[in-house]
């Protein structure tokens, strides 16, 4: 970030915005909570492992929605599992993010015109902050979401003025 002043290395005073702290820190310790449905869930798992490192961007995995600040959609979402998403969502502390994994949950995929049983993109249900596109995507494509994601969180303002 920009504005932080880092240069007094033997003195250890910081000075910076209270905004700008708040946001590095938020981005740089994304929880995500992972909602596999489908094939894309695969490609997630494969994305948390050592091979691609998510914690060197500070990702680390939650079990708990209470506990985490991002949910990553991945797969097709059907008008059953809806229901338990938004609940899943309402249950995440503020703020909170939204990453659609996957062509399924962005627009229904395959399903989107004679599959009766697939709502047509998860942000029918709850709103969505990134969109990864693939069939499934790799996991490069969720590593780009989440790097999309804390450019958009470094750029909020929580506290006005």
């Amino acid at each position: 970030m920009s504005s932080i002043d880092m240069t007094n290395e033997s003195g250890g005073i910081v000075v910076t915005k209270m905004n700008d702290l708040l946001n590095w820190s938020r981005l740089s310790s994304l929880w995500p909570l992972s909602f596999g449905i489908a094939c894309c869930a695969i490609e997630m798992m494969g994305s948390f492992v050592s091979t691609y490192d998510m914690d060197r961007f500070g990702v680390f995995p939650r079990p708990s929605a209470r506990q985490a600040d991002v949910i990553i959609i991945a797969g097709t979402v059907t008008f059953k599992m809806a229901e338990r998403i938004k609940r899943l969502y309402e249950q995440m502390p503020e703020p909170k993010y939204v990453i659609s994994m996957g062509s399924c949950s962005n627009c229904g995929g395959p399903y989107w015109q004679y599959g009766y049983h697939v709502v047509k993109g998860v942000d029918q249900v709850i709103p969505v902050d990134v969109y990864v596109q693939g069939c499934p995507p790799r996991p490069e494509a969720l590593i780009g979401a989440i790097l999309e994601l804390q450019k958009k969180i470094e750029g909020e303002h929580l506290i006005k003025g």
